[in-house]
């Protein structure tokens, strides 16, 4: 009932400013056929989708000078809000963050009045809480450009998130622990524009394969087919999003393990993954910021790994080691500028692969 009053005063609002005539936009719902949506989305309620998983983004063309979005926020602890990611055109990209639990968000403005496409991105991840996406404002929806040649989906961690990689208006260890959260700007958001490809990130911060750290009490095998990444009911279709390759960077969590545990739980994954994508190429990589101790361990687990899943028939799993740590950003996480170096590095790989 609160939902009801709160999108119904909305809409109010937006009817009111409709009738100006000084505002020539017009209010297209979440569920038109034109907006296009990327990423593990809960669309039961097609004229309020939600999204949890950072990295997830919305789509659409537009014509005329302006666009406004409307946008429900979780404000999860009752104080985080989360931040997006705007790309309109091949203008830079620009970072806001939400201000409340409903918000009508001016993204472009003062535009040619000609043909436009914006790209919406939750950059902060799962643990911020979700956002309800309830409808765009323009002159005039278009029906959605030609789609990417091709699909990715990245399973991780905190690095995978984009978490700690941001500075550009917060310093390390200032305000939130979140205001450093850039999902679009992740090594793999990166390399997937640089490949013509969408992408999928399937990550949450502190998450393991066999260990999670910081009293979590999920492991990556327990959520990989949830919406809501931290042990919630409601299924993912994998129907939905089948990607062409899968990356799996999990490990810096786990630390150190017995071979044995890790390398079955490992194997056990890739399976589960297989079943999922019966045709996509799956490559195991180490973690970007693990020490040498760890990365060690996570070559030596991997190689095995890779091996035993080739020995036992499936030929299309790989392996990519990353050559040096990344760990200039905020609580050892590699900064943005480094992201950019990782998806530099991943980008060649998969160009080699796949022959993109």
């Amino acid at each position: 009932m609160k939902f009801i009053t709160t999108l119904f005063i909305l809409f109010t609002s937006l009817a009111a400013r409709a009738a100006n005539p000084a505002d020539s936009l017009k209010l297209y719902a979440a569920d038109n056929v034109n907006i296009e949506y990327v990423g593990r989305v809960d669309v039961s309620n097609p004229m309020q989708p939600r999204m949890w998983a950072p990295g997830v983004y919305i789509r659409a063309r537009f014509k005329g000078s302006k666009c406004e979005l409307l946008i429900n926020d979780q404000v999860m602890y009752g104080k985080s809000h989360n931040y997006l990611e705007i790309a309109v055109d091949n203008n830079k990209p620009y970072r806001i963050q939400t201000t409340g639990k409903t918000n009508i968000i001016t993204v472009a403005e003062g535009l040619t009045n000609g043909t436009h496409t914006i790209l919406i991105c939750k950059d902060t991840e799962t643990h911020i809480g979700y956002i309800d996406f309830l409808g765009i404002r323009c002159a005039k929806l278009l029906s959605p450009a030609p789609h990417p040649k091709h699909k990715i989906e990245y399973i991780g961690d905190s690095i995978t998130s984009g978490a700690g990689m941001d500075q550009s208006t917060t310093p390390c260890d200032k305000g939130e622990w979140y205001d450093q959260h850039n999902a679009y700007m992740t090594y793999g958001a990166r390399t997937a524009r640089n490949l013509n490809a969408d992408w999928q990130l399937t990550s949450v911060a502190g998450i393991g394969l066999v260990h999670s750290c910081c009293d979590m009490d999920v492991l990556m095998p327990q959520v990989f087919d949830k919406v809501y990444l931290r042990k919630d009911s409601i299924t993912w279709d994998f129907k939905r999003y089948q990607p062409d390759v899968v990356t799996i960077c999990l490990g810096q969590n786990d630390g150190v393990q017995d071979s044995a545990l890790y390398c079955g739980a490992y194997v056990k994954f890739i399976n589960t993954v297989r079943k999922k994508y019966p045709k996509a190429d799956i490559v195991c990589l180490t973690s970007p910021m693990a020490d040498g101790k760890l990365n060690a361990a996570l070559r030596h687990y991997i190689t095995a790994i890779t091996t035993y899943a080739n020995n036992n028939g499936d030929s299309k799993v790989y392996k990519y080691f990353f050559s040096r740590q990344y760990h200039g950003g905020c609580g050892g996480h590699p900064t943005i500028e480094e992201h950019e170096l990782i998806a530099n590095e991943l980008t060649a790989y998969l160009k080699q692969l796949k022959h993109w």
